[in-house]
């Protein structure tokens, strides 16, 4: 399992030009200030922005490419995207919002639910199931974003400042427990940050 990007990008007066390469097992941090680029890296990659030239593969399977006239629906590629402030469902539950990932893929809802609910527990969010998302703690929320980004068993993870929306008080356990909870994720990982604290 690996993702290739070689992505161009032109928004107005912004350009972004970037290769990576990232193999299956491997996490590749991209480090930067606000507004240069990285969330819009993790949006090609994922399917949410098209590139205007250049090429994104996973496993030598072409993505995006402009050129070749190629560009597979987010939903069709084996991806998972965390992003910066998570995205949670206000008026879904917990077990909802992580199981809206297979729902939107058109999986049963009681298989889904099924399924959300194992991820719920792999994450120690045991008992939270019922609980909307203006219940939890920040540490919290991210758990329930991450397991709504893995429950579609994607190849790529790719993780938008996932520290960012915590506290300082916070941070340090919920880095400790976000390295955890990777660590038994096989596929690429690409962390995009700010802090070269959390990259490490």
């Amino acid at each position: 399992m690996s993702i290739i990007a070689d992505a161009y990008i032109e928004r107005g007066s912004f350009t972004l030009d970037v290769d990576i390469e990232v193999a299956a097992g491997e996490v590749l941090a991209v480090l930067g200030p606000n507004g240069c680029g990285k969330s819009s890296l993790l949006r090609a990659i994922s399917g949410l922005l098209p590139l205007d030239r250049g090429r994104i593969a996973l496993d030598g399977a072409t993505l995006d490419d402009p050129a070749a006239n190629v560009f597979v629906d987010p939903e069709h590629r084996q991806v998972g995207l965390m992003f910066q402030d998570y995205l949670l469902f206000p008026h879904l539950d917990v077990l909802e919002n992580v199981a809206f990932a297979l729902r939107a893929r058109g999986t049963p809802k009681a298989e889904a639910r099924a399924t959300a609910s194992n991820w719920i527990e792999r994450l120690g969010l045991e008992g939270l199931g019922s609980s909307l998302p203006g219940e939890l703690s920040g540490g919290q929320a991210q758990r329930v974003a991450l397991a709504r980004a893995l429950i579609c068993e994607p190849r790529v993870l790719l993780l938008d400042e996932p520290l960012a929306a915590l506290d300082a008080s916070t941070r340090t356990t919920v880095r400790r427990d976000l390295r955890r909870y990777l660590a038994d994720f096989g596929g690429a990982r690409v962390l995009v940050t700010h802090d070269p604290i959390d990259a490490y």
